[in-house]
């Protein structure tokens, strides 16, 4: 069987490492050259290891995704794109309608498999593939992936005591729904409240920062230091000081770490 390449392009360390693991479960053969944190950096490695498959995150800081697939088309080298995404249904019919594959966020492992198995078959075809046409999916998701940006909450006011705070959501460690309202945690271990369902709140929070790890729990990707299993088989997640657990339902967005 062939041997073939690829580099992880996503700017968050767990989430290229759960890729990278996931992908080793799915498709051992695979060989994962690098993971990369920004654009910059995946059109180096992409030129000076020139692998097979780049699976390739649309957001990424300064030069992102988008940015990349546009550059790599005037390359001399161009490699299998998988994007990998948050975007709801309606963005993926985007996907669907182009040779191009995608991922969505959190990764599904059926789903990758089934993604490794057509990058497979492609890369079988011939020794030197043929590239798809990266037009028409870029212009779709030109206007998916700047708007939406702005679209998900920067800012929360909430109350702690007799004051009104207003807290960025690049301070929020997690989320936890109480009886009548939700408590923020922020960076510097301090507490606040607001009155707005869990439910309603997590549809206007970034998918890709921030993951409902049990139906109580919110978390910031990011802000997770490990994840660990007790003896009875119960997984937490680690935040600073703070242990909270994963349901059974979302401990598939760990799986093989």
């Amino acid at each position: 069987m062939s041997s073939y390449t690829a580099i992880i392009a996503d700017d968050e360390p767990l989430l290229r490492h759960h890729l990278d693991r996931s992908l080793g479960e799915v498709w051992p053969d695979l060989d994962i050259l690098a993971a990369c944190e920004d654009g910059q950096q995946t059109l180096e490695h992409i030129a000076k290891l020139k692998p097979d498959v780049v699976f390739l995150d649309i957001r990424m800081p300064e030069l992102d995704g988008m940015g990349v697939a546009k550059q790599l088309k005037s390359s001399e080298y161009q490699p299998l794109i998988i994007f990998v995404t948050a975007y709801d249904e309606y963005a993926i019919q985007a996907f669907e309608q182009n040779a191009v594959d995608y991922l969505l966020k959190p990764i599904n492992e059926n789903r990758l498999l089934e993604c490794c198995e057509k990058i497979k078959r492609r890369l079988a075809e011939s020794s030197q593939p043929e590239t798809p046409d990266l037009s028409a999916l870029m212009a779709q998701l030109s206007q998916l992936s700047s708007p939406t940006k702005s679209d998900f909450l920067t800012w929360l006011k909430a109350s702690k005591g007799e004051d009104i705070h207003l807290i960025s959501v690049d301070d929020v460690l997690f989320f936890k729904a109480e009886e009548k309202y939700v408590s923020i945690h922020t960076n510097d271990q301090q507490e606040f409240l607001i009155r707005t369902p869990l439910k309603e709140l997590l549809t206007q929070l970034d998918p890709e920062q921030f993951w409902k790890i049990h139906r109580s729990t919110v978390v910031r990707v990011s802000a997770i230091d490990k994840v660990s299993k007790d003896f009875a088989g119960r997984m937490f997640v680690m935040l600073g000081q703070h242990k909270l657990p994963v349901s059974r339902a979302s401990q598939s967005l760990f799986k093989g770490m």
